[in-house]
Formats: structure tokens, C-alpha cells, sequence
């Protein structure tokens, strides 16, 4: 195995800038100080990320193929519903094991400007509730249940890691995690189309056939047959409880 002094230039970079921000405790991390650690001069950073903010852009960026990869390393139980709530978890997890990487993917928001990070995670959610839409278990479309449970689960991780470890709660992500997932779901695992919320049957079974219609893109429709399809599905699934 090589030591730091061995590996190249940029993989020293990146370590560096990453254990700085792990370090930090959240005060602000200097180009000298990156440089310093790494054992290279500031023209070296310069030549492979531009600037500073592109060197953390990439410490982000592998910072998020490692969450993606723990995400992706669950092993599905079969339970959409369930499953959904060991990605929230994880996602929990993940934020209390590396708060200073966290909070540069997720907590570092600015006005009418979306983090890169916050769509990417978006989009893995949906994959997963497109599987419950598949499946009869929900009763809103996944991408309006993805954006409702990821801005839930950011904003619980994001309290946890402010509180001293000692005395966190994380029963408090659980009745959070159960009571989001619940907004969007159907209550009764043996039975997904009965939804207990009062959102009309027809409703969850046009989620459910336009998720598994999107996925599947059956030969037995010409595109404009299956677009049109959709299209009527998809005004039914969003259209209010009676």
C-alpha cells in the first residue's frame, strides 16, 4: 500500500482537503492550509482543480459516490415501504459519521440555487419510490414524494449533527422518517391498493400503473398511444381526494 507521500499529487489534494474539512469544526479551511498537508505548492492545486472551490467541489463529488454507493449497497428486502426507510436511515447515518462533508453537500444552500447533490439524491430517492409506485404503495407521485422525504431527511440529519453526540435522539428520525413516509404511502403492506388515508383507490392504481408503464414501456402501445396514456394517468394521480 502506498503511503500519502507516494500517491499522486491530486490524490494527496483531495485527502487533504477532505480531512481539513472533517477538522474544521466548520471554520473556514485555507488554500495554505491544503497545501501544507498535501506537501504541494499552490500551483499544483491551481493545475488540477482551477481553484480552491473546485478542489472542494471534487472532495463533494466523491464525498456523494460514497453515499450513493452505501445507498446502493442495501440489500432490497422486497418491502418497497421498508426499503425506504433503511435509504433514510443510511442517509442519517452517513451524515453523522462525516458532519463537515455533509454539510458542504447539504447544508451548504444559497438563494434560488440548488446543490448539484440535493438533485442527484433526489433522483436516486425516485428510482426507489418508482418501485412503491410499481408496487400500489403510493398515493402521491414519486417525484412529489422524493422531494417531500429527502427535504425531511436533510433537515433531520442536519439538527442531528448540531446537537452535542451525547445527546442526540434519533428516535426523534424515526417518528420523523415513519411520519413523512406515511404522507405519501399506503398504510396496509398486504393490501397496496386500500389506501386507509382516503385517497380514492383509482388514485393509487394510476400511480401504480404509470410507474410500471414508465418503466416497462410495453410494445403492445405506439409512443403516441402509451404519451397519451401517460398523460391521462398522470392528471388522475394528481387529482384531488374525494
Amino acid at each position: 500500500m502506498k503511503t500519502d507521500v507516494e500517491l499522486p499529487a491530486k490524490t494527496r489534494l483531495l485527502r487533504a482537503a477532505a480531512s481539513l474539512l472533517a477538522d474544521s469544526g466548520g471554520a473556514p479551511v485555507s488554500t495554505r492550509q491544503i497545501t501544507d498537508r498535501a506537501g504541494v505548492t499552490a500551483p499544483t492545486l491551481y493545475h488540477h482543480f482551477g481553484d480552491k472551490e473546485g478542489l472542494f467541489d471534487a472532495v463533494v463529488a466523491a464525498g456523494f459516490e460514497e453515499y450513493l454507493a452505501g445507498e446502493r449497497d442495501l440489500v432490497h428486502s422486497g418491502q418497497p415501504i421498508e426499503d425506504l426507510r433503511r435509504i433514510w436511515d443510511n442517509h442519517v447515518q452517513f451524515g453523522l459519521n462525516q458532519p463537515q462533508l455533509y454539510l458542504v453537500m447539504f447544508g451548504n444552500i444559497r438563494p434560488e440555487r440548488r446543490p448539484a447533490t440535493v438533485g442527484d439524491a433526489e433522483a436516486f430517492l425516485q428510482e426507489a419510490l418508482e418501485k412503491a409506485a410499481a408496487a400500489g404503495r403510493l398515493i402521491v407521485p414519486p417525484q412529489e414524494a422524493a422531494r417531500s422525504i429527502l427535504a425531511a431527511n436533510v433537515g433531520v440529519t442536519l439538527m442531528l449533527i448540531a446537537e452535542p453526540a451525547e445527546g442526540r435522539d434519533l428516535e426523534l428520525s424515526a417518528m420523523t422518517r415513519d411520519a413523512v413516509i406515511s404522507a405519501v404511502a399506503t398504510n396496509d403492506e398486504s393490501d397496496p391498493v386500500e389506501d386507509k388515508s382516503g385517497t380514492p383507490s383509482v388514485v393509487v392504481a394510476a400511480i401504480a400503473l404509470n410507474a410500471a408503464l414508465q418503466s416497462s414501456h410495453p410494445e403492445q402501445l405506439s409512443t403516441s398511444e402509451l404519451k397519451m396514456f401517460l398523460e391521462w394517468l398522470n392528471r388522475i394521480s394528481k387529482s384531488p381526494s374525494s
